[in-house]
């Protein structure tokens, strides 16, 4: 990693390809090992760390002062008709926000029979060359892997700014015995100032012990985001698991079964979680007035 000595604050503005990194995330939560989803704020500490080293700064003089997430997404009709994913993005919005990430939503669309994001990659380059423009950054993070993305790294570099990459390859075989690969384009890579291939530190023997790479990871007991929910029974209440998906489930409950995320399961990981684990819980009511479930913990 190049090393340029700086004077003064260094400012970091981040972009993320939502998409992207909520497949890498999925695929640690659900594929790899570590069965934990990445964690922001961890990351964007990572972030700071690196960007120190290759600045030749302390780590106290390098700030994420922005951080932008681009994501294509169904209409709120269509996610309705999915159960509770209008309350799962909501849940994910909420984490965001709290990390001080500002949000940009594009319509999911259908062409020729065939669900496409549209625009979401030059409205993000769009955003990154404004704020290099204006002098808002002195470097800039790109979490993703399409080397769509190398007219932008050029333009950015000719202006005076280095860019670091954050990125994964993995390849794994899905449900139907498909297999899946995710690999980062070499010209991308060979286009920013500071690449870090994330996959090979976090799978070094380093990785497992580092606490920084440690951190990159949602843990047990962090990450749980205060929703603006109201208490509705403190008493613990016990009941049996209905249904279980990507990152949330239902728990049988008079009157009308519960809804649970996964950050709100205690004392086992999610993952390990069955349907028909008998469970202890809280309710509380959301800001809608649907009632959910707390301090989800497995009856051992």
């Amino acid at each position: 990693m190049h090393v340029k000595k700086s004077s003064g604050l260094v400012r970091i503005g981040v972009f993320y390809d939502g998409n992207y990194f909520l497949h890498v995330s999925n695929y640690y939560n659900y594929v790899h090992g570590r069965k934990k989803r990445l964690s922001i704020a961890g990351l964007h500490e990572f972030i700071r760390q690196q960007a120190a080293i290759g600045e030749g700064v302390e780590p106290q003089l390098c700030r994420i002062t922005d951080a932008h997430y681009f994501r294509g997404r169904v209409s709120a009709q269509e996610a309705a008709q999915r159960g509770s994913q209008l309350y799962y993005e909501r849940v994910f919005d909420d984490i965001l926000m709290s990390e001080g990430l500002v949000t940009h939503y594009f319509p999911i669309k259908s062409f020729h029979g065939k669900r496409e994001e549209k625009n979401v990659d030059v409205h993000l380059a769009l955003e990154a060359i404004d704020m290099a423009a204006c002098g808002k950054m002195d470097v800039m993070v790109l979490i993703a892997s399409d080397g769509d993305f190398v007219p932008l790294i050029r333009k950015i570099n000719a202006m005076g700014i280095r860019v670091m990459l954050i990125s994964w390859d993995f390849e794994f075989t899905n449900d139907e015995g498909q297999k899946m690969v995710t690999k980062t384009s070499q010209a991308l890579i060979k286009e920013v100032s500071y690449p870090l291939q994330m996959h090979e530190m976090i799978d070094s023997r380093q990785g497992s012990i580092d606490p920084l790479l440690v951190n990159l990871f949602v843990q047990d007991d962090s990450q749980s985001v205060d929703r603006g929910n109201e208490s509705v029974n403190e008493e613990v209440q016990e009941g049996e698991i209905l249904s279980l998906k990507n990152g949330y489930g239902f728990i049988k409950y008079p009157n009308n079964n519960l809804f649970f995320h996964y950050t709100d399961v205690e004392n086992v990981d999610f993952n390990d979680l069955i349907t028909g684990d008998t469970v202890i819980f809280t309710v509380e009511r959301k800001f809608n007035g649907q009632e959910v479930a707390k301090n989800v913990r497995k009856v051992r």
